[in-house]
């Protein structure tokens, strides 16, 4: 197949279309299905701790320090994968091997259970690992496929992909769970955690099947013909190593990276502990009134994160980037001020859409920002590594100051409220970033 040229049309939407193909483990394992069935496989089996490694724990702490320990993996992997991905110029084939890694696991989760439950959390790492694994060669692909006008729309439409995509499919296997006996799976308790396991597997298959536009059209990347040797598994920290020192010669690029690492850090940890937030702190009047207000609000969030991204390009383009950067973390400072007070249901649903409006823009115009700021050189993993390095040891940061507050005062409303010190320190640094490029 011919290459098709940088910045043409059919590339870029090949390019956004990931968005649509991987999302629905962002969605559907990350935040909505899998939550659910695990906390109701707990609850069935009638035990709030598991014996691991000779010790016992509790559902919450597991799956919390699993997380972790993968987003570390994650972290030691991407800067070793994106040096050999360079080196041998081939990213496309890294990007799919953790692309089927992920879907792969995702599928596997159809078998979670209590009773094999190392087996079980290893399905669980694995997919984490495949899916953010892809994601930073996905990323590096930005810049190869676009001209920098391009980016902040091809950046917002690949993340509304993404939400459209992954919202069907979780209303689809919410069908599923909530009438079982509709797709011929019987009634009952037993139907739903079944409907559950099978939507894990739904997961998998979409993330393949539509995954194939994109490596179809995506260039392998800049060819060479050099081999990979022990010592170049090592010539990823050692690139990491290089583009931190090329930092001092880009003021710029190092003002708004230091930015970006921490109202990132508040933005992803606010994303990943929002429906626990709900659960624990919202008065629903009863369990299921909790679960279906839960799946509401991750819908909003969804829908209205489409518009959000769009609207936040459009406000890049008059205004530019770093200031509407500005106003949204000011947007995710009242957020969290916000969240310290309520207590309904209604003023949850109306702080998921104001989550939703600004979750989408800040990632997109993030990344289409950092692309911009980039100088010219064909060692865009790297470059892409390091951005997304930055952001996993964020989250390990974010997440474990937010639990040791909680902790400490044993309400997570005091957690939230101190991530306002990272917005507004965002918005600092945001500020300190030169304007004359």
């Amino acid at each position: 197949m011919q290459q098709l040229k940088k910045g043409s049309k059919k590339l870029l939407n090949a390019w956004a279309f990931y968005d649509w193909a991987n999302s629905v483990y962002s969605l559907v394992i990350a935040s909505a299905v899998f939550p659910i069935f695990y906390q109701a496989l707990f609850r069935a089996s009638n035990v709030e701790t598991v014996t691991i490694f000779g010790g016992e724990i509790r559902s919450t702490p597991l799956i919390s320090y699993t997380t972790a320990a993968a987003f570390v993996l994650v972290s030691l992997l991407i800067p070793i994968l994106s040096g050999i991905a360079d080196y041998v110029g081939n990213k496309k084939i890294f990007m799919k091997f953790f692309c089927y890694l992920g879907a792969l696991s995702c599928m596997g989760l159809y078998f979670f259970s209590l009773e094999h439950i190392l087996l079980s959390l290893f399905f669980y790492f694995m997919a984490l690992v495949g899916f953010w694994s892809s994601w930073v060669f996905y990323n590096s692909y930005l810049p190869d496929v676009a001209f920098p006008e391009q980016q902040d729309k091809l950046s917002a439409k690949g993340f509304s992909l993404g939400y459209i995509g992954s919202v069907l499919l979780l209303i689809f296997n919410l069908a599923m769970v909530m009438m079982p006996e509709l797709f011929g799976l019987g009634e009952g308790g037993e139907a739903k955690m079944k409907a559950m396991q099978i939507s894990f597997v739904t997961v998998g298959i979409w993330w393949i099947a539509f995954s194939q536009y994109t490596f179809y059209y995506l260039p392998v990347g800049n060819k060479s013909t050099n081999k990979v040797t022990t010592q170049i598994l090592f010539d990823g920290f050692r690139e990491l190593r290089g583009v931190y020192n090329s930092l001092s010669e880009n003021l710029i690029l190092k003002r708004y990276l230091t930015a970006f690492f921490v109202y990132s850090m508040a933005v992803q940890t606010v994303m990943l502990v929002a429906t626990y937030f709900g659960e624990q702190e919202i008065s629903w009047g009863g369990e299921d009134k909790k679960t279906l207000g839960l799946i509401s609000s991750i819908l909003i969030i969804q829908l209205v994160a489409i518009v959000g991204a769009q609207l936040t390009s459009k406000a890049s383009e008059k205004y530019g980037n770093i200031p509407t950067l500005i106003v949204i973390n000011g947007i995710w400072a009242a957020i969290c001020i916000l969240a310290f007070f309520i207590t309904t249901p209604t003023q949850f649903y109306v702080t998921a859409g104001l989550v939703g409006m600004v979750m989408g823009g800040i990632q997109a115009l993030s990344r289409s920002t950092y692309s911009k700021y980039l100088p010219e050189t064909k060692d865009t993993t790297s470059y892409f590594s390091f951005y997304d390095v930055a952001e996993k040891i964020g989250i390990v940061i974010g997440m474990t100051i937010f639990g040791f507050i909680d902790q400490k005062s044993n309400n997570m409303r005091f957690s939230i409220l101190f991530l306002v010190v990272f917005f507004v320190a965002g918005i600092f640094l945001l500020l300190r970033i030169p304007r004359n490029k």
